[in-house]
């Protein structure tokens, strides 16, 4: 490592920069991975029918898709910086075939509207998260048992099917993540802070791909839910 790396790595403030500029180079690339990816599935029929043309190849994608994030969650400190890199790949090029089924589901107007408001609220929560001084630690517990809250009403309403509710959950789906996005980046930094001078190189890497994680995790929940609002708006 040379002096420059080492000294980067052992004052906090500089750190705090370097690590988000990566966390927002990693979500960007994995965005545009997962945007590809779903544009190459959707437009190539082969590729359509081997992985979404059966529901246990899709159940198998959607279990692998969850196997990666709990690893990355619960296993990160024992796993390598390599791995955490090749797992946030690996799991933003599974998203893109599973959300290849909007180019079908929902115009091209429909789908750039929802992402370019997801990309300006969400750079909007981001930065508040990132300056603001106020302790968001206190409003994620709420945050949190809103998610898990919309999770159990989406399931009940998968019986119910009521549009009303489904549109009730989207607008607030998108309140919950705009939220989480503000404490995630506040996070971040707190993350940084607590290591103080004593972060290492793979450490650095790591920490940077799960910010990356969380905030792309956001980022994709947020658009999915303007886009069933804005699709709504649409087809009434």
């Amino acid at each position: 490592m040379s002096n420059f790396r080492a000294e980067m790595l052992s004052q906090v403030d500089t750190r705090e920069r370097n690590i988000l500029k990566n966390v927002y180079i990693w979500m960007t690339g994995g965005l545009t991975l997962t945007g590809l990816v779903a544009y190459l599935v959707a437009t190539t029929p082969s590729l359509l029918r081997l992985f979404l043309g059966s529901a246990f190849s899709l159940i198998l994608i959607v279990i692998a898709q969850l196997v990666i994030v709990t690893l990355l969650s619960a296993r990160l400190d024992k796993m390598s910086s390599t791995a955490a890199v090749a797992s946030f790949i690996g799991y933003s090029a599974l998203t893109g075939i599973t959300l290849s089924v909007i180019f079908y589901a929902y115009s091209g107007p429909d789908i750039s509207r929802a992402f370019f408001t997801t990309a300006a609220a969400f750079a909007g929560m981001s930065l508040y998260g990132m300056t603001t001084k106020r302790n968001l630690n206190g409003i994620s517990h709420y945050l949190m048992m809103g998610l898990w809250s919309i999770i159990i009403v989406s399931l009940i309403n998968f019986f119910l099917k009521s549009s009303g509710i489904y549109y009730l959950i989207s607008i607030v789906g998108v309140f919950i993540f705009l939220g989480l996005t503000a404490w995630e980046t506040q996070r971040i930094k707190q993350l940084n802070e607590s290591y103080a001078s004593q972060m290492d190189e793979d450490t650095y890497i790591k920490l940077s791909i799960m910010g990356a994680l969380s905030l792309y995790l956001s980022f994709i929940n947020i658009f999915l839910y303007l886009l069933r609002i804005f699709g709504r708006d649409n087809n009434r």
